[in-house]
């Protein structure tokens, strides 16, 4: 028990002594805290001080600078304010001064409005009294002279005209000059570029009408039994087969090109074949058609591919083949629709204008041509249909049906085709005439000339390329020669159709005889 009792007391005083030992460590620490937290709390004073002192400075210093901003603004504005004030006093004095010239120039338009009044006033009653006294000599005049008013207005009529007529001959020759000086340069530059620079055979080709036969037997061959042969091949091509007395040769008649072309080309397989008989004629006939229609779609794309126009209609394109085996005046269509867009790429390039669209509008001038064996109506009004079906551009139309002036050219492109037309045509050995419409063509010229006051006779020569007129000397004056060879010019224009220029050319001779007794 006791020592039970003693152990709790040892504990107990253990523990006080331990308690004091650490109450004393404790002190001696805070007070090290202590010493340690006034040090940084004077420290962090200090600091504090010093920031507060540079805040103070930073902040004058921007208060400063901002002041000298505001300070400097307000001057400019200051500035910029008596710069306008000074603009708007320069201004009100300008207005002032044009306000003031302004009455002046009233005032004087004013004067002169009174003065003009007052001359007005007086013109008029200088007209009066000039009126009267042209009354009083109109009417000695007509005393004098007797004649009425009407007589002397009708004689002074006939004089102004007679004098008129003068100067318009002599204005008509002057301005024929002036004209022929300004175009002659450039147009002979044009022309003799595009023809230099597209050479062509002059020989003309004409169509094929006559099969040569192998020999004289394959004419009863091709007429088979009791005509079976000949019936089949015409009833299958649609062409007339001319048999005649001439050796060797059959003749192939028809109006459509197309159907002649086939017939010539079936008869020629059929002779080299030997079997000739209506089941191979018929069968020989289909394969040609066939080959002819893919011939004809080939012969348009190598063309449009030749010129370079680009992308066509597939229709348009065989019938722009279809042309190969169509010939006006012996001069072959394609050939001739070839030449004009050539001619018209050459003159549109000189001239800066769209290449292509000429080319394009000069090779389907004559695409009429191609149908104009089918269907009604001449191949302007058929080639401006099918243009038109086709989707070409209103110049190629308009190209199309103005390119023989039956309307009037919109586009500078379409008068570059009906030049080209004509240079194609007009060509040495491009065409030939037949002799009744070249005899008619002569009469119709000299008629055209004959048919003018104070012409004695006229006479076209060289083929119809000039005609030359001769005038009564007593009636045509040289002035009045003029204006007469402009007339006869207009009215071969408008009436005749004719390849290349025609000359008019007028002469007048005077003679005098006495005869020495």
């Amino acid at each position: 028990m006791n020592m039970v009792t003693a152990a709790i007391l040892a504990g107990v005083v253990g523990i006080v002594i331990g308690i004091v030992i650490m109450t004393i460590s404790n002190k001696n620490g805070l007070s090290r805290a202590a010493a340690e937290s006034k040090s940084i709390l004077d420290e962090a004073n200090a600091k504090a001080d010093n920031i507060v002192r540079q805040a103070t400075l930073d902040g004058k210093q921007q208060v400063l600078d901002l002041k000298q901003k505001s300070e400097k603004e307000i001057r400019d504005e200051k500035n910029k304010m008596q710069q306008t004030e000074n603009k708007l006093l320069r201004r009100e004095d300008t207005l002032n001064f044009r306000e003031e010239n302004l009455n002046a120039k009233e005032k004087k338009v004013d004067e002169r409005t009174k003065v003009v009044d007052d001359r007005l006033q007086d013109i008029d009653k200088m007209q009066v009294e000039l009126q009267a006294k042209i009354d009083n000599q109109t009417a000695v005049l007509e005393k004098v002279a007797g004649m009425n008013q009407e007589d002397a207005k009708k004689e002074l009529m006939d004089i102004v005209a007679k004098k008129s007529e003068k100067d318009i001959g002599e204005y008509l020759h002057e301005k024929d000059e002036e004209a022929e000086e300004r175009a002659a340069d450039n147009a002979r530059s044009i022309i003799a570029n595009a023809i230099q620079r597209y050479a062509q055979d002059e020989t003309i080709e004409r169509t094929v009408s006559a099969v040569t036969l192998s020999s004289e037997d394959m004419k009863g061959r091709i007429i088979g039994r009791e005509g079976r042969n000949i019936k089949a091949i015409e009833q299958a091509t649609g062409v007339d087969l001319i048999i005649d007395d001439t050796p060797d040769v059959i003749t192939v008649s028809c109006f459509d090109p197309i159907r002649r072309e086939i017939a010539r080309q079936s008869l020629e397989i059929l002779m080299k074949d030997g079997r000739i008989q209506p089941g191979r004629i018929e069968e020989v006939v289909n394969k040609v058609t066939r080959e002819l229609d893919d011939s004809m779609q080939k012969i348009g794309e190598e063309t449009i591919f030749k010129l370079g126009i680009g992308r066509m209609n597939k229709e348009l394109v065989k019938l722009i083949g279809k042309l190969r085996f169509r010939y006006s005046y012996g001069q072959n269509a394609l050939e001739h629709s070839e030449e004009v867009a050539v001619f018209c790429g050459i003159m549109a390039a000189e001239l800066g204008l769209n290449q292509s669209l000429a080319k394009r509008a000069g090779l389907l001038h004559d695409i009429g041509k191609a149908v104009d064996f089918e269907q009604e109506g001449s191949h302007v009004e058929l080639g401006a249909k099918l243009a038109k079906k086709y989707g070409e551009s209103p110049i190629v139309i308009n190209s199309i049906e103005s390119h023989h002036g039956d309307v009037p050219a919109d586009d500078i492109i379409a008068q570059l085709v009906a030049a080209a037309d004509t240079l194609s045509a007009a060509r040495p050995g491009a065409r030939y005439e037949s002799m009744e419409n070249y005899i008619e063509r002569l009469e119709q010229l000299e008629k055209i000339a004959q048919s003018f006051d104070g012409v004695e006779k006229a006479f076209a020569i060289q083929a119809g390329r000039e005609v030359r007129v001769m005038v009564q000397p007593d009636k045509v004056d040289d002035i009045r020669m003029v204006k007469i060879a402009h007339e006869i010019k207009d009215r071969i224009e408008s009436e005749m159709t004719y390849p290349g220029q025609i000359k008019v050319t007028l002469i007048r001779e005077v003679r005098t005889q006495e005869i020495a007794q």
